[in-house]
């Protein structure tokens, strides 16, 4: 386009050139001189330099490319550009931290919900429902100086279903169940989920629960149990993660069976 456009003009100027000349009287036309050349840079005067032709031609918008940019819009993309590597540099920091136990993350996240989550305290009625959900009622706290619900064992064992879990269970035995809330040391419950009684004459089996029977049991502590180490890592990507967890527990001790015949074990036994 640049040299169609400079060859018109370099065209334009003979032909101007040529016209003078015809026009001029003959006394004022040059002589012709044969042995000095005419100089190059004299055709080349009224031809405008490229520099005039390159700025017309960035004029010009076609549809096929897309606008230039102002030093605005630069500035703009550099600024953007910069924040996104800078958030890229603190993500990289973040991951090389290396391990982390849940200690500290644990207690930060207890602070963040004191101050940010206030739960509503709930009634008598609903706490009674969600511990028949579970499988087990609250009966009364126990006295130990003038009660001792502890019998001498009995050859008679329930299966009981404590929320997800289920127990095989006889008379002074002591289980480790998850913790079960609204429940207090020394408080004496009856697990009513019996799913199955038996004894050395009967077995009964419950669809799936037998509601006549109950099991009755003592609540001896609350406790957490051993650690479990999490290790996460992600491979190629400097992400290492060491979490410890421990579980609470709630230890259980079986005071006395009900809903099966025992007559027939004791005579068995004696």
């Amino acid at each position: 386009m640049a040299s169609r456009r400079f060859l018109g003009a370099l065209s334009r100027h003979f032909r101007s050139h040529k016209t003078l000349s015809l026009t001029l009287p003959p006394l004022l036309r040059p002589l012709p001189s044969l042995s000095t050349p005419p100089p190059l840079s004299a055709p080349l005067r009224g031809i405008q330099p490229l520099d005039s032709l390159r700025s017309l031609v960035t004029l010009r918008r076609f549809s096929s490319r897309p606008p230039a940019k102002s030093s605005d819009e630069e500035d703009e993309a550099e600024d953007d550009d910069d924040d996104d590597d800078d958030e890229e540099e603190e993500e990289e920091e973040e991951e090389e931290g290396g391990e982390s136990w849940d200690g500290e993350e644990e207690d930060a996240d207890a602070s963040k919900g004191s101050k940010c989550i206030v739960q509503r305290g709930k009634s008598v009625e609903e706490k009674v429902k969600e511990a028949a959900e579970i499988g087990y009622r609250v009966v009364g706290s126990l006295d130990p100086s003038s009660e001792n619900p502890f019998k001498p064992y009995e050859p008679v064992f329930a299966v009981v279903q404590i929320g997800s879990h289920q127990f095989k269970v006889s008379n002074g035995d002591s289980i480790f169940t998850e913790k079960l809330k609204f429940c207090e040391v020394n408080d004496k419950l009856v697990l009513t989920k019996v799913l199955m009684l038996g004894s050395r004459t009967q077995t009964i089996i419950g669809r799936p629960i037998l509601p006549d029977a109950a099991v009755h049991a003592v609540v001896e502590e609350h406790a957490l149990d051993a650690k479990v180490i999490i290790f996460k890592k992600k491979r190629r990507k400097n992400y290492r993660r060491t979490k410890g967890h421990r579980q609470e527990l709630t230890k259980l001790r079986i005071t006395n069976i009900e809903g099966i015949d025992k007559s027939e074990t004791i005579a068995a036994a004696a």
